[in-house]
């Protein structure tokens, strides 16, 4: 496909529960082979984090290959095909070197802010976060960032916004055919133009992520599928395809808790 078209719509400000339905929806489809998906991704992403070094480089890098592959499952269930195993590799195999490449733009990214943060709070707060993370002191970290005054926010906001962005812009790319740069601008666009629509459904998970937690996490098993489907839902509201301006049109209405078929 041609990277064309990439001007995202604004939601509604309730579209967060549409979403969440359309989500559950393409869980429903097949939901042991979601956990059990999921509970690759889950194991996989922590045992990188856990390597040394290089642990959260490969992460970075390889996460937007992952989650495209992902997405492409919930694009065949769209479709009433069928998920499979192979999914959760077939971003790699489709656009492998665009997603990587996105990958290291979002960590170079994410390096910059946090650069900022600690440039922001000088030497005293970069002494005290390294001497807080090598007495594993939350109180300390606490403390340390404190002194980063309001860029610590400023940085958690922009890293969610980041977050967000590098999700659309993965599936820009296997979508859309699009470019890493061209699929982060146009992702960060429309995560700007639709910031309370995102906020209100991620407020709408805290309910949920509390009664996923007891007990014993294993509610997560279930949520954290829904959550990820639901990200195709919200990127088929945002960057409609062909198929869904037809449907707008008059060509069919459709149900609100099943996403529109390819």
């Amino acid at each position: 496909m041609q990277a064309k078209g990439m001007q995202a719509r604004r939601a509604g400000l309730l579209h967060g529960w549409m979403w969440l339905k359309q989500g559950l929806w393409l869980f429903k489809r097949n939901p042991f082979l979601w956990m059990f998906l999921t509970s690759i991704l889950v194991v996989g992403t922590a045992g990188m984090a856990m390597l040394p070094i290089l642990g959260g480089f490969l992460l970075a890098v390889l996460f937007p290959a992952f989650f495209a592959g992902l997405m492409l499952g919930c694009h065949a269930l769209a479709e009433d095909k069928e998920l499979e195993l192979r999914h959760l590799f077939s971003g790699f195999q489709t656009h492998g070197t665009p997603l990587i490449s996105l990958g290291v733009a979002s960590m170079v990214i994410k390096l910059l802010l946090a650069n900022a943060v600690i440039l922001a709070g000088g030497d005293a707060l970069v002494n005290q976060m390294v001497a807080a993370m090598q007495a594993e002191n939350a109180d300390a970290m606490l403390h340390a960032l404190s002194e980063a005054g309001i860029m610590f926010p400023v940085y958690l906001v922009l890293s969610t916004v980041l977050q967000t962005s590098v999700f659309f812009a993965a599936m820009l790319i296997v979508f859309r055919g699009a470019t890493p740069l061209a699929s982060l601008l146009a992702a960060v666009r429309a995560t700007l133009v639709n910031a309370l629509p995102l906020l209100v459904y991620g407020l709408m998970l805290l309910p949920l992520a509390a009664l996923a937690s007891m007990p014993l996490m294993l509610g997560w098993l279930v949520l954290l599928p829904i959550i990820i489907t639901s990200q195709y839902a919200i990127y088929r509201d945002l960057f409609p395809m062909q198929k869904d301006l037809q449907a707008a049109a008059g060509a069919g209405a459709r149900p609100d808790d099943q996403p529109p078929s390819a």
